[in-house]
């Protein structure tokens, strides 16, 4: 019996160091809810100086975004002159800006790159995908 006894405490302590090795991964491509929450937080930067390039993307999904030089979400931007690439990517949508003295819009039906020049006064300005109004659209505001 003694040898039982001997083999079942081994079983045990290989046990319970392969629980004890299950609790931990230093792999870092296992996600945890803090890379989630970093993956998926988008930057939102104020600029501090006028002018430069700003980027309007929309589509190929449901998605329509305003992005600085930097790649972060445009919040707030300073008065001033700024060109706007817009990327349409999809023949559903269009990218529909709109605010004090701006009202610049691309086709539905055209997929494609345009330029615009802008120049933005003090106000709040709104970007929209007309057909889709109810969930693609953002908005910034311009500041003197």
């Amino acid at each position: 019996m003694r040898g039982t006894g001997l083999v079942l405490g081994i079983g045990l302590v290989v046990a319970a160091l392969a629980l004890a090795g299950c609790g931990g991964d230093d792999d870092d491509s296992t996600a945890t809810d803090t890379d989630t929450v970093t993956e998926t937080t988008t930057d939102t930067t104020e600029t501090t100086e006028a002018g430069g390039t700003l980027t309007g993307t929309v589509g190929p999904g449901f998605t329509i975004t305003l992005t600085n030089e930097a790649g972060d979400s445009v919040s707030t931007l300073l008065a001033g002159s700024y060109t706007i690439e817009v990327d349409d990517q999809s023949d559903i949508h269009n990218f529909h800006l709109t605010g004090p003295g701006v009202e610049e819009t691309t086709d539905i039906a055209e997929v494609g790159t345009q330029s615009w020049e802008v120049t933005f006064e003090e106000g709040s300005y709104t970007y929209v995908c007309d057909p889709h109004a109810s969930s693609m659209t953002g908005s910034f505001t311009v500041t003197p």
